[in-house]
């Protein structure tokens, strides 16, 4: 999230909640996908991590995109946190660890994902090659320990920071040491949201397989295709995991708030202050009977900043959020967004894929989320895999984006993108084979090579 909401609103009943949310229905003429995408910065000259201070840190390489780009500087406590576009919708933020993030502007093609992505990585060239720092794209950082890893001077992650490890043993790595991709899409009402969000949940972990990519810790392989998947496994278990109860009869937008208002908060925003409340409820905060604000009642604000501390695998706001994607490399950025937009917003798909999930079972869907992190697409379910099911959603996802017909000017419609998942459901290599075989091969197991073969 790049910046914390700041509206003043009083929250006056469980009701207005549930509106809250629902006002994000919107027709689909008008329908949009939002890209978000994270990567590690380091130095070119010796692959070490970038600190936030220093001639050469983060902050110096913000500022300089500050004067590039002429967006809105977000501060927390005098320190530049991120850019916010206030004319496109877009920003960029740090993620805990000095993770470099786009959160791209709704935009309504693909093609439009894929010129904002492109756009960015070239400006963040600009302003990052004359301070001698790279990029890399990947799900979890190949190379350093958490203790090397550089620490943002964000209020909220240290509220964080010092919570996870009581709710979690893999909390702080995924926090400092994890990238991904994340597809943000739109719903029409609440049986569409319902729609979209069981496929979504039902599938994500056929992306997460799809996608993986981090099979590197601390510079050795770790045994998984994508071990950002398996460290969400252990991190804080009240805020992720494949909520069982959408599937449930009546599942709808007052079941999600009442999911959320469960969920512990983390902090309470008043002013440029963030006060540690970390485990306290959000019901107590709409009571005004909050221990560590005594009188102080919930605003919208709070509820905009508390769901975006929920961590599931599909998350609602005004719109859902697809979290299953490792980082990766610029082309597969666009193929994300790709994927979804062509399952969920062509009706003759969703309701494809919908019959492909319908009837597993809450047993089944766990288990696969639960394996997807060691084998990916090799992963047995029922009698196939998941590459069998991946191929045939993929599919569906071509035929979606075929329909929809949004042709760039060279006259390619937007299942352009779908062409690297292609390729790994062609050779049946995943992103972490692959990157795997040239750790074997090409560098004779060093792994300092990643930072030079696969940099932005």
């Amino acid at each position: 999230m790049a910046r914390d909401a700041s509206d003043a609103t009083p929250i006056e009943s469980r009701d207005q909640l549930v509106a809250e949310i629902a006002s994000g229905g919107k027709p689909k003429s008008q329908w949009r996908v939002g890209t978000e995408h994270e990567k590690f910065g380091f130095y070119l000259a010796d692959h070490s991590p970038v600190p936030y201070e220093g001639d050469r840190g983060i902050r110096r390489l913000l500022e300089a995109m500050e004067g590039l780009l002429g967006w809105q500087p977000i501060e927390d406590d005098g320190h530049i946190i991120g850019l916010t576009d206030a004319v496109g919708q877009g920003a960029i933020s740090l993620e805990p660890g000095g993770q470099f993030e786009l959160s791209g502007a709704p935009l309504a093609t693909i093609h439009q994902t894929a010129r904002e992505v492109n756009a960015h990585l070239a400006q963040v060239r600009e302003c990052a090659t004359p301070l001698g720092i790279g990029f890399l794209g990947v799900g979890f950082s190949p190379k350093w320990t958490r203790a090397e890893t550089p620490v943002m001077p964000k209020s909220r992650y240290a509220i964080m920071a010092r919570y996870m490890p009581k709710v979690g043993g893999k909390g702080l790595d995924m926090m400092f040491r994890t990238c991904t991709i994340q597809a943000n899409l739109d719903f029409a009402d609440e049986a569409d949201m319902v729609l979209k969000m069981r496929v979504g949940l039902a599938l994500q972990p056929v992306v997460t397989a799809l996608f993986a990519n981090s099979p590197f810790t601390e510079g050795k392989p770790n045994g998984f295709q994508t071990y950002r998947s398996e460290i969400w496994l252990d991190t804080d278990r009240d805020r992720t995991g494949m909520l069982p109860f959408a599937f449930e009869r009546g599942f709808g937008f007052e079941r999600y708030v009442d999911y959320a208002l469960d969920v512990p908060l983390y902090f309470v925003k008043r002013g440029a202050i963030y006060h540690d409340v970390a485990g306290a409820s959000f019901r107590d905060l709409m009571a005004g009977k909050l221990k560590d604000l005594p009188g102080e009642r919930a605003t919208l604000s709070d509820w905009t900043n508390h769901l975006s501390t929920l961590f599931p695998e599909v998350r609602l706001k005004k719109y859902l959020e697809m979290r299953g994607a490792d980082g990766g490399e610029g082309r597969v950025i666009s193929a994300v967004p790709a994927f979804w937009v062509g399952l969920l917003y062509d009706s003759v798909a969703l309701d494809a894929a919908w019959q492909i999930v319908q009837d597993w079972t809450e047993e089944e869907r766990h288990q696969l989320r639960n394996n997807i992190p060691l084998t990916a697409l090799a992963t047995p379910f029922r009698n196939r895999t998941v590459g069998d099911i991946a191929a045939e959603v993929v599919a569906l996802a071509k035929a979606g984006l075929a329909r929809r017909a949004h042709k760039n000017a060279q006259g390619i419609d937007e299942t352009a993108y779908l062409a690297d998942v292609e390729e790994t459901l062609a050779s049946g290599k995943t992103p972490a084979d692959r990157l795997l075989d040239e750790y074997e091969n090409d560098w004779h197991g060093d792994i300092e090579q990643i930072f030079v073969k696969h940099a932005y």
